[in-house]
């Protein structure tokens, strides 16, 4: 490889053939080669025998002449996805069909609570029969509801909630590009992918986070949690950069200003 110094993709390993590797892929406490290679830059990628295992381990290169040698690790940032422009008509459709529903729930006062918010969305989605989901939970809408409740009281408009749409509809299009199967879920390196689609660049000890708090016992992901994680991860950077005042990416928090930060995230 040559001058990537990011997080390498499953791309580059399907297009770029090994120039060495172990004589014999078994499992061994310890795995020791000689190889005689050109001088240039080179990858190398320690791994468990079984996937999804995680364990600490010592890596020794040792060269004839002189090398350089460094983690390959991800800056970490945040952007915005580009979510592509819907047809007049059916943005006016789906308008007045959330319209409707959100009539019908909302009341007199036009606003929805988390649990009115859980009987909405899971009513609409669950007219998404190409998608296969159990729906979300609510601890899900409460956490939409701390993201898009821009007046502080605790409950959405009619305004907040088509915002709230339209995020989810751009990372549900995201979770079923990777969920290739239609099994409703997608695998932990899958994940990896797709939060990045979503606009979240992270390292490698933040997926590992991720994939601990969101996945399944056999490392999936289902949708309610990868929304619930890509709610978080907004939530979490539009915090620090409240408090962020100068940009430098290092914030000072005293307990109250900490606590508050978790707590609207």
């Amino acid at each position: 490889m040559h001058g990537n110094k990011q997080h390498l993709q499953k791309d580059f390993f399907l297009y770029n053939a090994s120039k060495a590797r172990s004589k014999t892929y078994i499992n061994m406490r310890e795995v020791s080669e000689r190889f005689r290679l050109p001088p240039s830059e080179y990858v190398i990628v320690p791994s468990t025998y079984e996937p999804h295992q995680e364990g600490e381990f010592i890596l020794r290169v040792f060269s004839e002449k002189r090398n350089l040698s460094e983690e390959v690790e991800n800056t970490i940032s945040v952007d915005r996805p580009v979510s592509e422009p819907s047809s007049a008509d059916q943005e006016s459709e789906e308008q007045q069909q959330f319209g409707n529903i959100f009539r019908q729930i909302a009341g007199d006062d036009m606003e929805i609570c988390a649990d009115e918010l859980k009987n909405i969305l899971n009513r609409v989605v669950n007219k998404h029969k190409d998608l296969k989901t159990q729906g979300f939970t609510l601890e899900s809408c409460r956490s939409m509801i701390a993201l898009m409740d821009t007046d502080g009281s605790g409950r959405l408009n009619l305004q907040e909630f088509h915002h709230l749409w339209k995020k989810i509809k751009a990372w549900q299009k995201i979770f079923k590009h990777y969920d290739t199967d239609q099994s409703g879920t997608i695998n932990s390196y899958e994940m990896r992918n797709a939060v990045n689609d979503a606009g979240f660049h992270l390292n490698n000890q933040l997926y590992d986070i991720i994939t601990m708090r969101y996945a399944d016992r056999s490392m999936n992901i289902d949708l309610d949690s990868f929304i619930c994680c890509l709610l978080r991860l907004e939530g979490m950077f539009r915090a620090f950069n409240a408090f962020d005042k100068d940009g430098d990416g290092i914030i000072k928090l005293n307990v109250l200003e900490w606590l508050q930060l978790t707590m609207y995230a």
